[in-house]
């Protein structure tokens, strides 16, 4: 039989998949070593569960004792099931970037998560460095991971990632692509795979916002180089002691919005439902392709699970308000229309024979009801079918008398993923005024014929 003692056996020995269609155009052959497939879904699980064992074998961590760690979310995911299985306390920092589902995530496995602000210098006594410190401290029988400077975390790699990748390529591995954050997996996985084969070459990937890759390329920590960034899992404000320089050949630099889209990519294209540093990888790699030959063979470290970003790469609305979308609005509408179309109109005194004669005349279902001051109802068939079998005498009625809520009127950028939800059995249309003050209206069927195209 083939049976686990406990969760922590399960981590490690994650496949190695072939990518296909993002990477056809490319000379290489382009392997994913996807790490959502540990039990914590992430590849921190392996540097997580190294951490303690080395604590525990130096007498830093004692039974019954709290483990502390400033963590994106991923390393505290991996630290939480070891100090379930091992019966340890934890108690994570983390910053108010970070999703809410990594949180959500946390506390599900026992951890207390203390929220700190993103946007401040790692000495402020108010930065999840800081405040996981100071904990350490107040805390008996307590040790702080400190996955930045603690060489476990680069340990754990040189012991089971790069090796892995090795046997799994057969020792044909060219290229090693992977995002730099505490810098354990980049650097073990690298130091591994160089004392193979010192010819393979390292691409780190990290994100605009990021001093490493400026410190990469002159040995200068500018702290001119730092501002805030959306990526997650990646880039410093500060360089780790896991680095080694040394053993990293390359760095590239991502933004925020290519990262997230390819994210997006990724889940839609390969089937690989990854996160975020998975698609600042793989953007990297696209932005170095002129350096790869056809015999290459380059493996790309796809780090987390994508349900950690469920409420923000892949959320339509998350990415639109940060313009990373291309997305098409209510103008895109009227400005693809054949020509420039007054909008039709009834006034609150007109007849509602009327109203049909312009629905006919026009081939259209809704009509606006307007005075002086602008909208103040709405006419459709399908309401004007309903009132009709009641009363087929209504025809003579005045269309005050008998008309519906005015339609919604939005924003003339408005996406057409937000008038998709205004858009519903008792509201046929949204309305909106161009720059000129005219007033257009947009249908669902418009709506349906926008996303089709």
């Amino acid at each position: 039989m083939d049976i686990k003692n406990n969760i922590l056996e399960t981590i490690g020995n994650t496949p190695l998949i072939k990518l296909n269609k993002i990477t056809k155009d490319l000379p290489a052959t382009v392997l994913a070593k996807v790490d959502y497939f540990n039990p914590g879904n992430s590849i921190k699980d392996r540097m997580a569960l190294k951490m303690i064992e080395v604590a525990e074998k130096e007498g830093k961590l004692k039974p019954g004792g709290t483990i502390i760690e400033c963590t994106s979310g991923n390393t505290g995911m991996g630290l939480a099931l070891a100090a379930c299985v091992k019966g340890y306390k934890c108690i994570f920092t983390t910053t108010d970037k970070q999703s809410k589902e990594k949180m959500d995530i946390l506390k599900a496995v026992g951890a207390e998560v203390i929220v700190c602000p993103t946007n401040v210098e790692p000495d402020d006594p108010r930065s999840y460095y800081s405040i996981a410190r100071r904990l350490a401290k107040e805390i008996p029988n307590s040790f702080h991971c400190n996955q930045y400077d603690n060489l476990a975390n680069r340990l754990a790699h040189y012991e089971t990632t790069g090796p892995e990748i090795w046997e799994q390529t057969d020792g044909k591995i060219t290229h090693l692509v992977c995002t730099a954050g505490t810098g354990g997996t980049v650097t073990g996985t690298a130091m591994y795979l160089k004392e193979k084969n010192p010819n393979i070459q390292i691409w780190a990937i990290d994100v605009y916002g990021s001093l490493l890759t400026k410190y990469f390329r002159t040995g200068e920590v500018d702290m001119g180089e730092v501002h805030p960034y959306i990526s997650e899992g990646f880039g410093e404000d500060f360089v780790p002691e896991n680095y080694d320089m040394s053993v990293i050949d390359y760095f590239e630099q991502v933004t925020d919005k290519d990262g997230a889209v390819m994210a997006r990519r990724i889940a839609k294209e390969e089937g690989l439902f990854c996160g975020y540093s998975a698609g600042s990888c793989l953007q990297g790699l696209m932005q170095l392709k002129d350096k790869l030959k056809k015999d290459d063979l380059v493996v790309c470290i796809f780090h987390d699970h994508g349900s950690r970003y469920v409420g923000k790469i892949y959320n339509d609305q998350w990415m639109m308000e940060r313009g990373f979308l291309d997305v098409k609005t209510f103008k895109d509408i009227v400005n693809g229309r054949p020509a420039k179309q007054k909008l039709v109109t009834v006034e609150p005194k007109h007849t509602v024979a009327d109203a049909v004669e312009l629905m006919r005349k026009h081939d259209i279902e809704h009509i606006p009801v307007v005075n002086g001051n602008g909208p103040i109802g709405a006419i459709s068939e399908s309401g004007l079918f309903q009132k009709v079998f009641s009363n087929p005498d209504i025809k003579n009625a005045s269309v005050e008398s008998v008309m519906e809520p005015a339609f919604p009127v939005v924003e003339f950028n408005t996406p057409i993923e937000k008038l998709r939800t205004l858009i519903n059995k008792d509201n046929g249309a949204v309305l909106s005024k161009d720059d000129a003050g005219h007033f257009h209206i947009v249908t669902k069927y418009d709506v349906i014929q926008a996303l089709g195209n």
